[in-house]
């Protein structure tokens, strides 16, 4: 049953990374801050947008990430499968506080959970929230503007 699910996702994702691919232009963007930092994020608000994630992607541009907007706060997982770029997640609460940071090596199918229900989930390059000295508690502006997640 495992090897089953496990076919049925390596196949939707093929689908959509050949089919469906989301390029940075194709999808809505939202300004946050953290400290004094301005991010300008790519926003995940579907199913179809939050499995893509940035898959594929060759390059990030600086300050620039992907918002992924769950549909509930709930204890979700991140992985790194056809992701070539090393990044770093932040899992975020409802109220914008950071529950936690996770650095995600390229191509890995290591899952980084939230430890905490989370409704958003912040990804940068690697490395980007350590070397500004952002952690767990600190506050994400700007999330009011996130639309509700399919």
């Amino acid at each position: 049953m495992m090897r089953l699910i496990v076919i049925i996702n390596y196949c939707l994702m093929m689908f959509m990374a050949h089919s469906t691919h989301a390029h940075a232009s194709d999808l809505p963007r939202i300004s946050l801050q953290i400290s004094k930092y301005m991010i300008s994020a790519e926003m995940a608000t579907t199913h179809r947008t939050r499995a893509q994630g940035l898959m594929f992607r060759e390059s990030l541009a600086e300050n620039t990430g992907m918002l992924f907007v769950f549909p509930k706060s709930a204890y979700y997982g991140m992985w790194m499968k056809n992701t070539i770029l090393p990044l770093s997640v932040a899992f975020i609460d409802e109220k914008g506080t950071i529950i936690n940071i996770a650095d995600m090596e390229p191509d890995s199918l290591v899952t980084h959970r939230s430890a905490g229900p989370a409704k958003y989930a912040l990804e940068m390059s690697g490395g980007w929230f350590a070397s500004r000295k952002i952690s767990a508690g600190d506050l994400v502006s700007g999330l009011e503007h996130a639309p509700v997640a399919n």
